[in-house]
């Protein structure tokens, strides 16, 4: 969302996307497996709010810095995530294939983050990019078997852009996962800078158009 414009003509993004979702769905593994590469079993429970830096190479004269910000499960629905919330301009939300409570939460988490954030209006406001994680999937076959026609449907009816399989266990389907949400902020990026591009033509060709003033005679 903001654009460093530097001497050797490298773009520089920063974004913030929040990763959300009941207690326990695996939100800080997913996070610790995408910015690190690590996976430990012993993660503590967030409090409050975490965040992680990850720094990407988009294109050979684009660089984006993604803020990932780790919300606390029990903090949901609470008066603090509208602060949490402030700025993002994408989300994750997670939940735990073994645990259909968490998945029933999942609705309630998008309505919760649709009522408190939105795009900027540069970008023509409106709800924020979400993507679902049904993540543990290491675990799920076949105890906890997934219904994918079922998630399509959900996703589809809640305002989902899609949803991903992942395990942060595994190291399976994080990074596709974030990379298409962040394809999708890059495209909202590249839209606004050629409406920009364009307006600034415009206001060129009226200023051209001007007629100029006569010079008086004395």
């Amino acid at each position: 969302m903001y654009d460093t414009q530097y001497p050797s003509e490298i773009r520089e993004y920063l974004y913030k996307i929040l990763v959300i979702g009941d207690l326990g769905t695996g939100k800080t593994s997913i996070i610790m497996r995408y910015v690190h590469n690590i996976f430990s079993m012993n993660y503590k429970s967030t409090i409050g709010v975490d965040f992680a830096l990850k720094v990407i190479q988009w294109s050979p004269d684009t660089v984006v810095r993604l803020q990932l910000w780790d919300i606390a499960g029990q903090e949901r629905f609470g008066n603090m995530t509208r602060v949490y919330y402030k700025e993002a301009v994408a989300a994750l939300i997670v939940y735990d294939v073994t645990r259909p409570k968490t998945f029933e939460a999942v609705a309630k988490w998008k309505a919760d983050l649709d009522s408190k954030v939105s795009l900027p209006a540069s970008w023509g406001g409106g709800p924020i990019p979400v993507v679902l994680l049904a993540n543990k999937m290491d675990l799920a076959e076949p105890a906890h078997p997934v219904d994918v026609e079922a998630l399509d449907n959900f996703c589809e009816d809640n305002g989902f852009l899609k949803w991903f399989g992942t395990s942060a266990k595994d190291n399976n389907n994080i990074e596709e996962a974030t990379r298409f949400l962040l394809t999708e902020i890059m495209a909202a990026e590249e839209e606004q800078a050629a409406r920009d591009a364009n307006e600034a033509a415009i206001m060129d060709r009226i200023h051209l158009n001007q007629p100029k003033a006569k010079e008086g005679c004395c």
